[in-house]
């Protein structure tokens, strides 16, 4: 991303020559659900399924699907949050592994995200915001009725009901971070409530 806005000058072309590997990271990353399923990792599957399927979907179901979006200054927004996050918590994982943990890695992983949790969402929702006048004018993805199944979907409402979901979404996952955060950091023994 760095390199081709210093040849280019602009964010605009990003996403078409980044898409492949985005594409790909992004899809292979259903992995972190089963490796919470299997115990790999003590992450919740719940939060890694949250994570990894919110990231999916602006992937494939918005920003490839939508071209016209591709352009957004919202696309850089999430696009620069998710590639320093993941440099991050890779970074974290592979010196954990390594037993050799540098207290930078650790604080970034758990510092980090209090400005780019924010600032991923803020990409993410943007980017649905613009996508919505041309769903609704092209009806992509969307069924209508009559059909000889008697079924109907409406695209462009799924996106305003899946924005409406982070109001209650985001600020579960920021705050079981920051809970992370404080037994990471400051060594607190956290005691969650059972729902």
């Amino acid at each position: 991303m760095v390199r081709f806005y210093m040849e280019k000058g602009t964010h605009k072309g990003l996403y078409r020559s980044i898409q492949k590997t985005l594409k790909f990271f992004q899809t292979f990353a259903l992995l972190e659900i089963v490796h919470c399923l299997i115990g790999i990792v003590p992450t919740s599957v719940l939060v890694a399924g949250v994570q990894v399927s919110s990231r999916i979907f602006m992937v494939w179901l918005v920003t490839h699907s939508i071209k016209p979006i591709q352009n957004e200054e919202s696309v850089v927004l999430f696009l620069v949050a998710w590639t320093v996050t993941e440099i991050t918590r890779y970074s974290f994982y592979t010196f954990s592994l390594l037993d050799h943990l540098p207290y930078f890695i650790k604080w970034a992983r758990y510092n980090f995200f209090i400005i780019l949790y924010p600032v991923g969402v803020a990409g993410e929702l943007l980017t649905i915001y613009a996508a919505l006048p041309y769903v609704k004018k092209t009806g992509m993805f969307s069924i209508r009725l009559p059909n000889k199944y008697n079924v109907s979907f409406d695209y462009y409402y799924f996106l305003l009901i899946t924005m409406a979901s982070y109001i209650p979404l985001f600020p579960q996952l920021y705050f079981h971070m920051l809970r992370q955060r404080r037994k990471v950091l400051h060594g607190e023994v956290i005691v969650e409530k059972d729902d």
